[in-house]
């Protein structure tokens, strides 16, 4: 594909995420949003008319088929993100998946053996590697400004945040988990990139569930289905081990009777400095010279991109040159596989070695 070619795009799933990533394509310079598609077809009719979206499908596979879509944006319940995305590769598109890449490690497993031999791009959706202060932190620690990562600590408690109650996002077998799954595997991929990307190799971990049952903790996203279903946790706890001898704490909740800001938080410790990371607007270095403490914070530029356009624009360039995204298939099939192994440490109560044979 030419640098300059306009890349035509079609949008799978019309809810909140879709209309999300379709108000950001639309922003995104040679970008076509050239379809949407949804089960409920009523809803992708109007996101077509609001949004002057030329084709409409009642389901994901006839849109995947259209001739005349270069790429797909993968953005249903998670239940069925492996099987259009292998369904999209295998029909020669290019995938940006929303997170996580897949319900579980077995359906991640497919995603990877299917973009494997599609030879096209497939990128996970995690935006929040491009948030300025991250991508400032990010520089440093490959600059070596930080010296070795040895220890990093993250989390995202919120209070009150359970979304769309008796959902597909409280329904385990839609969802595949909870804020672990849902927030915590943004955490995750971020902390790992800062960090170097090094190796998980075990994993201990403990999820709970003590206000979903009982319909308390609800937050705001989504709309709440009394007639349905919660199984799944609202907080998770972990401690993942790295070959390189480092460790990554993670602590995550929906809902959770504790003091909190409800935003997502890094602390890096290096051997040389440390950096802090608090939602998307504070920042903070540490260091030490002539016996003294150095604490700087981070600067937000004065012209800021969003996020999300700069991941698009990222989107689009793999396609156009072909190289490998950011946040790769790997990148994701990493964090399926930390996923899985606190869910299964918890039932299990032991310390959990990840497996990385994609053969099994």
């Amino acid at each position: 594909m030419a640098l300059n070619d306009e890349i035509r795009i079609g949008v799978i799933g019309a809810g909140n995420i879709g209309n999300v990533h379709i108000l950001g394509l639309l922003e995104t310079p040679g970008v076509t949003v050239a379809a949407v598609a949804d089960v409920f077809l009523p809803l992708a009719e109007a996101r077509a008319k609001e949004h002057q979206i030329s084709k409409v499908y009642g389901n994901g596979e006839d849109l995947i088929h259209d001739p005349d879509i270069d790429a797909v944006v993968i953005a249903v319940s998670n239940e069925w993100h492996a099987p259009l995305a292998v369904k999209a590769l295998q029909a020669g598109k290019h995938v940006l998946l929303e997170k996580p890449m897949a319900i579980d490690v077995k359906a991640a497993k497919e995603i990877v053996l299917a973009e494997r031999e599609s030879g096209k791009v497939l990128m996970i959706s995690h935006q929040r590697r491009w948030e300025p202060l991250n991508m400032q932190v990010k520089e440093l620690v490959q600059r070596g400004k930080l010296g070795s990562i040895y220890h990093a600590k993250t989390g995202w408690l919120r209070r009150k945040g359970i979304p769309g109650w008796g959902t597909w996002f409280t329904q385990m077998s839609k969802s595949g988990g909870g804020p672990l799954i849902d927030i915590g595997v943004h955490m995750l991929d971020l902390s790992l990139s800062l960090m170097g990307n090094p190796r998980p190799v075990s994993v201990f971990g403990a999820t709970y569930s003590e206000f979903g049952p009982k319909r308390r903790g609800i937050g705001s996203w989504g709309k709440p289905n009394w007639s349905g279903s919660y199984d799944v946790e609202d907080l998770a706890t972990a401690l993942i081990k790295m070959d390189n001898g480092s460790t990554l704490t993670l602590d995550v909740s929906w809902a959770a009777l504790t003091e909190t800001d409800n935003q997502p938080y890094i602390h890096l410790l290096g051997t040389e400095g440390g950096a802090t990371l608090r939602g998307s607007s504070y920042g903070k270095l540490f260091a030490e010279m002539f016996d003294k403490e150095i604490d700087v914070e981070l600067q937000l530029p004065e012209q800021q991109t969003d996020p999300r356009l700069l991941m698009n624009m990222h989107f689009l360039e793999c396609i156009r040159t072909g190289s490998e995204p950011m946040t790769s298939v790997m990148s994701g099939y990493t964090n399926n596989l930390i996923l899985n192994a606190i869910y299964e440490s918890s039932r299990t109560g032991k310390e959990v070695e990840l497996d990385w044979d994609l053969s099994n």
